[in-house]
């Protein structure tokens, strides 16, 4: 395939029937091994998806957000069953003031991060990406405690007003890259309420599926969001891995050690947000 200049969002509507399709075997494959990390961590897997879209698919900034978003709401939604062996639905329910909280405010983030994404021209876009990929990176390395749990950072209100916070912030990055928010919820559950991280994955899982709701719908006013329409074998195959994927991931759950596997995240998304950056 051949790579192709980079555009504004509205000269990029159009241009994918206009190259090579892309290859819907390896659509399938990208999706299952994505899905994997998506049902054993409790994430969507975009950050991983999204530089497969732009560097080996070739779809434009915006197009490979808005792919992004739609193969991550297939694995959040298919990840949150499978997990459930391991995390049961009881626990996840009684948590559900800490899912509240932070959807309070990370479904006000999410409507605006997906608008002020379609606003952006392709070019920079691209270093946006870049950029909340590092971020993530920083966060996932930092903020994830592979003994999980513990002490919650605050009590009462303040906790209250910090999840709010957290949420919004949560909500914009998601938007704007497309992905579930696991990288930030995760930390944050972990952190900011003390949660185990299994548990947190899950919980994690049972927020990013309205966030990203509300993001997808904000997309689809946007007329690049035909470009789920143009590619529809290509999404259909990248789904179904994308469920595959996440069921192998939940039924890994619990065996491959957090200590092992969160350094190993962290630096593919470091080389991601560097390929990423790069992309012309």
């Amino acid at each position: 395939m051949k790579p192709r200049d980079v555009a504004t969002n509205a000269d990029d509507i159009g241009t994918q029937s206009a190259r090579e399709q892309p290859n819907n075997l390896g659509a399938f494959g990208g999706g299952a091994a994505i899905g994997a990390l998506g049902g054993l961590i409790g994430l969507g897997g975009a950050e991983f998806r999204l530089p497969l879209l732009i560097g080996a698919f070739h779809f434009a900034a915006l197009e490979a957000v808005i792919l992004n978003k739609a193969m991550s709401l297939v694995v959040v939604a298919s990840a949150l069953p499978f997990r459930a062996t391991i995390v049961p639905w009881g626990a996840v329910a009684a948590h559900w003031t800490v899912i509240a909280n932070l959807l309070a405010g990370s479904l006000v983030g999410a409507w605006f991060g997906a608008g002020w994404a379609t606003r952006l021209k392709s070019g920079t876009l691209y270093r946006v990406i870049a950029a909340l990929l590092v971020m993530i990176a920083v966060v996932l390395m930092i903020g994830h405690d592979p003994h999980g749990g513990g002490q919650p950072l605050f009590q009462g209100p303040g906790q209250l007003v910090a999840g709010v916070a957290a949420g919004v912030v949560i909500g914009v990055v998601a938007s704007l890259l497309g992905v579930a928010g696991g990288e930030l919820l995760i930390p944050t559950l972990v952190l900011l309420f003390g949660c185990d991280i299994k548990l947190a994955g899950s919980l994690s899982l049972a927020v990013s599926l309205p966030t990203m709701l509300v993001g997808f719908t904000r997309y689809s006013r946007d007329s690049s969001f035909a470009v789920l329409g143009r590619n529809k074998a290509f999404v259909l195959m990248m789904a179904a891995g994308s469920v595959v994927g996440s069921f192998v991931g939940a039924r890994l759950l619990g065996i491959v050690p957090s200590a092992v596997l969160l350094p190993l995240l962290t630096i593919i998304l470091l080389v991601s947000a560097i390929k990423v950056w790069r992309h012309r």
